[in-house]
């Protein structure tokens, strides 16, 4: 029984993660102003390269393996991110 209720768990984090990170990208506005669906899913998209990236440096303050990996890898997500919020926005 505890096997099954973890996969259950599992799948509803997933999907509360993709529903809240769309929510947060707008995802009424294209709704209300009948236009395209295109900046939500790059949005919904960069939100999830900056929970990796963040991820990564939580995995990379506390953990005692590969540290430096997880740093270098978590900082290089959030820079990407960054970039990717600049480009989307025009100003890259």
């Amino acid at each position: 029984m505890q096997l099954g209720s973890s996969k259950i768990l599992t799948g509803a984090k997933y999907v509360y993660l993709i529903v809240f990170f769309a929510l947060l990208s707008g995802v009424f506005y294209p709704v209300i102003t009948h236009t395209a669906w295109d900046p939500v899913v790059i949005g919904t998209l960069i939100l999830f390269v900056g929970l990796a990236g963040a991820v990564s440096l939580y995995k990379g303050g506390t953990g005692d393996k590969h540290r430096r990996a997880y740093l270098i890898i978590g900082f290089a997500l959030m820079a990407l991110a960054l970039f990717l919020v600049y480009a989307a926005i025009g100003r890259a």
